[in-house]
């Protein structure tokens, strides 16, 4: 039996929509993550097939839709919403964290927009194993419990392809969309209740809504910081896929650089390059202005809410550069007194020469860096500096993943899942969630896919 204690289900019902999962024809339990089950205080056997597709609602669930709305690639929509994934309810962890428990693609809600509520196998798995290796190296982010075919069929410009429904855990699913979901609307109790509610959630430390901004504008800077350490393109950070609690979520078009190039892009809808890997800090900062703005009517006198927001907003690039620094000096060995320009040198070589991300910083602490480059005797100029402050490699070795799921293996590991075929899935995860591992059973997926292999876009989950 799970235990639900269900907060956001007792918020005015204008937050939600109360639906149930839609049933699915023939579910299938492709992956169960038992250490977060363990995490969570989850009885396993509880975490039925039934359950993880929708087919059944646990006791104690109360199953709704979120509201919200959002900055869709800059231009506003005033309702989103849920419109494939319900929150099954709340769970409390046993060291009394809580945590929300959502099914993600489990059929159509009130928010749906004429869509099918479905998610096919592929942005299921890819959720599953990029999430996971988040949490492997410690990004704040969603979790992914389980992963569920469905045994139908969903229709995408590809034609028919297998349905899965992946089961999501997170601190919360509220965003900057659902403060702006009540802020267009001029529903400021709504406001109000909700900020009371991020605040005993998420910041109990926060005194108001400036201090609750406060505390949201030092917790994105923290991530997107560890996100750019990693390579990591979110590839759609509209303020509907900004989580107020600081994680990383909705991974739809996301990726890893491969080939470092600060503006590089992979979803197939940032035609305009929005989202690219060196634009993510500028957009966290434009989406906290947005969510500055829907506080405004809480914080007294205009003039003067609008000033301090601004102040708290403008934190940002501060609070970003310190963590920035923090995260690369570590990545070079270097904690206390990174130098930023010697980070910079690197990343522009790196630029240059195309070298591969995650295996120049990999191979700083074995001495295969050098390979990563054309000209040697460049990076070789670099490295000379780089020792002379005596980087400390323990610390390089925590900082630096020697795997990521990079584009090309979790393709394969796709393609395979549709076939019927679940083992490079398993292998894959196994080496993402050790990312830091010297294993030599998982060598050929820390490699750098060839020309031939290299997947240069992504698409969204839809």
């Amino acid at each position: 039996m799970i235990r639900f204690d269900n907060s956001y289900a007792r918020m005015p019902e204008g937050f939600f929509a109360r639906v149930d999962p839609t049933p699915v024809t023939a579910p299938r339990l492709l992956a169960l993550n038992g250490p977060l089950a363990d995490r969570l205080g989850l009885d396993r056997d509880a975490l039925t097939v039934g359950m993880l597709s929708g087919n059944s609602v646990p006791e104690g669930a109360a199953p709704l839709a979120q509201a919200y709305a959002g900055h869709q690639f800059g231009g506003f929509v005033p309702q989103l919403g849920d419109g494939r994934a319900v929150l099954l309810g709340e769970v409390t962890a046993p060291d009394g964290a809580r945590f929300d428990i959502q099914l993600k693609g489990s059929g159509p809600t009130p928010f749906s927009r004429r869509g099918d509520g479905r998610a096919w196998m592929g942005p299921v798995l890819r959720e599953y194993l990029v999430s996971e290796f988040m949490a492997a190296m410690d990004v704040p982010t969603t979790r992914a419990l389980a992963a569920v075919a469905t045994g139908d069929e969903v229709w995408r410009e590809q034609g028919g392809l297998p349905g899965a429904v992946l089961t999501r855990v997170a601190a919360s699913h509220i965003r900057v969309g659902t403060f702006q979901f009540f802020a267009v609307r001029d529903r400021k109790g709504d406001l109000a209740a909700l900020t009371d509610h991020v605040i005993a959630r998420h910041y109990p430390q926060a005194d108001g809504p400036l201090a609750l901004l406060d505390q949201v504008v030092a917790a994105q800077a923290e991530t997107i910081a560890q996100w750019m350490a990693l390579g990591f393109i979110h590839g759609v950070m509209n303020t509907d896929n900004m989580a107020i609690s600081g994680e990383t979520i909705d991974y739809g078009p996301c990726a890893f650089m491969d080939v470092y190039h600060p503006d590089t892009v992979f979803s197939s809808i940032d035609r305009q390059g929005r989202y690219a890997w060196a634009n993510q800090p500028n957009i966290a900062v434009w989406n906290l202005a947005q969510f500055a703005t829907c506080l405004i009517p809480l914080m007294g006198e205009e003039e003067a809410a609008v000033e301090a927001a601004t102040h708290a907003v403008h934190r940002f690039a501060p609070l970003y550069q310190a963590a920035w620094l923090r995260r690369f000096g570590a990545k070079l060995g270097i904690e206390g007194a990174p130098n930023q320009a010697l980070i910079e040198r690197l990343l522009s070589l790196m630029a240059t020469q195309r070298a591969d991300f995650t295996r120049v910083f990999a191979g700083l602490s074995d001495g295969t860096a050098r390979d990563e480059f054309i000209e040697r005797d460049a990076f070789d100029a670099w490295a000379r500096d780089w020792q002379a402050l005596s980087p400390d490699r323990a610390v390089m070795a925590q900082a630096n993943p020697r795997r990521i799921p990079r584009n090309h293996r979790v393709e394969e590991a796709i393609v395979a899942a549709v076939a019927g075929d679940m083992a490079p899935f398993e292998r894959l995860f196994a080496a993402v969630t050790h990312p830091r591992d010297l294993h030599e059973d998982w060598a050929d997926l820390a490699h750098a896919p060839t020309t031939g292999q290299a997947v240069l876009q992504t698409f969204c989950g839809t």
